[in-house]
């Protein structure tokens, strides 16, 4: 950032913070500060929040990324892991304006907060195209998974060399009609028990993963790895080596990253005064956790298959028994990515539904709470017609671009790669510096911007074998 950029940038922040003032004043007993309803989250349920977003099914595919960059790709996840908790406390820390204390309620405010409409308009475009992209990709996950109970259940009946096809259309439409119910849970505060269950099972599939990889390495059936892993040969050339690497960085990038939703669960948390450490120490909590299970299902899974491994090893049949834990692990897989789908949509959801209330507050369609009853019980659950409709409809729109893109798990890689620079690094590197008024050409500064420029040459090499990765999943899909 320039100097004089920088400066009118301290100028939006003050401004826009000083538009809160006098925003603090409690109206009643169950409002926070801010005069909306009394926050209740804790650093569990952020933990739980943070870990249902970041352990996705592609945890599971971080053995052929290995494979890809052999037991250097280690070194790659840790340094991936420091740098992701590095930024992260950065973007917690513009939660609130220095100012004022007036809230930042979503990552796109404390951008406008901090950088301006400009940057605020790029920040929505990167931040909206990868949470609906994730959707996408989780509807085709959940899809995979489920016709990957039913194959191993075919495998285990007629053998591993029948031919088992199954449809992966009626999955997904039936992913689509359950969250289609599930996304009528108001906002991502009230998410915590659905969090909880998705973060549960997420350990859970990826230890039956980690665990069936151990128990082949020690059983001596273990295949060669080694340290730069897929060699040069017969069957691949050197740019396809090149590549392989690059989307391999790639992948392990979207695994990494969760800053697009960070803002949302911060401002999940109580209001104690003290939001920024409870969220740093759930950054580290949470980061700690995520990495060291990477580490475990990578070097497992790179252990037991060597240079061959699948790109899933519950869904490509790396492993056919026991059957019977081949079928809970996808179980726990579709389960997970159910409370996934929702912590990547609430933003989107809220994003629009804040702007609804702006244009029509007094609409009874747009405000309106119609309590659920059944027969004298009243259940702590309400109807609202807006979310209703717009969320069905957001729901159906994902459903039918995953049956119409089976190969968007490619795309997926590519947004990752593309938005992990501007969402992870450069947003909060750039607001840290405005907030904290780190002048030009200091150590400091150049330490930060050091940071950004190396990180968006590696988002830019593994953008670059991200498309080379589609454009090869589109010519296999089109001569299939």
């Amino acid at each position: 950032m320039m100097a004089s950029e920088v400066d009118d940038n301290r100028g939006i922040q003050n401004e826009v913070c000083d538009s809160g003032l006098g925003s603090h004043k409690v109206a009643d007993a169950d409002l926070d500060d801010d005069g909306r309803p009394r926050r209740t989250g804790s650093l569990w349920t952020a933990c739980a929040l943070v870990i249902t977003a970041v352990i996705g099914a592609g945890v599971l595919s971080l053995a052929w990324s290995l494979a890809q960059l052999g037991w250097v790709g280690v070194l790659v996840l840790i340094i991936f892991g420091i740098i992701t908790f590095y930024t992260s406390n950065l973007l917690a820390e513009c939660y609130r304006c220095p100012v004022t204390g007036k809230r930042n309620y979503t990552y796109m405010q404390a951008v406008k907060a901090n950088l301006g409409g400009k940057m605020y308009m790029a920040c929505g475009l990167a931040q909206y195209s990868l949470l609906i992209g994730l959707a996408i990709g989780y509807t085709i996950t959940a899809a995979i998974s489920m016709v990957a109970i039913q194959k191993s259940n075919c495998f285990h009946k007629r053998g591993h060399e029948a031919p088992c096809e199954v449809s992966h259309k009626p999955y997904m439409i039936g992913m689509g009609l359950f969250e289609i119910v599930v996304s009528q849970i108001p906002d991502i505060g009230e998410m915590w028990g659905l969090s909880v269950i998705a973060t549960v099972t997420s350990f859970g599939y990826a230890s039956i993963g980690a665990a069936l990889a151990f128990s082949t390495v020690i059983s001596g059936h273990g295949k060669r790895t080694s340290v730069t892993g897929v060699e040069v040969g017969p069957g691949i050339t050197a740019a396809q080596k090149m590549w392989r690497m690059f989307r391999a960085i790639g992948d392990m990038l979207l695994c990494s990253s969760y800053s697009a939703i960070l803002i949302e669960i911060q401002d999940t948390l109580k209001s104690s005064g003290s939001e920024i450490q409870v969220m740093k120490k759930a950054n580290m909590i949470s980061v700690s956790t995520t990495t060291l299970f990477y580490l475990i299902c990578a070097c497992f899974g790179y252990a037991a298959f060597g240079n061959n491994a699948h790109g899933n090893m519950l869904t490509g049949f790396g492993f056919y028994e026991p059957f019977w834990l081949i079928d809970l692990a996808n179980t726990f897989i579709v389960m997970h990515l159910v409370g996934a789908y929702q912590v990547v949509s609430q933003p989107v959801f809220g994003a629009v539904e804040s702007q609804m209330r702006r244009w029509w507050p007094r609409s009874k369609f747009v405000i309106a709470e119609y309590p659920i009853r059944i027969g004298k019980k009243n259940f702590n659950m309400s109807i609202n017609l807006l979310r209703l409709t717009w969320r069905s409809m957001f729901v159906v729109i994902i459903t039918l671009l995953a049956l119409a893109l089976p190969y968007f798990n490619e795309v997926l890689a590519l947004l990752g790669a593309i938005s992990f620079w501007p969402l992870t690094v450069y947003f909060p590197v750039n607001m840290y510096i405005v907030q904290k008024k780190i002048s030009r050409w200091t150590i400091r500064w150049f330490g930060l911007q050091s940071l950004n420029f190396v990180c968006l040459l590696v988002a830019l090499a593994a953008a670059c074998g991200s498309i080379e990765g589609f454009a090869e999943a589109l010519h296999i899909f089109k001569h299939s």
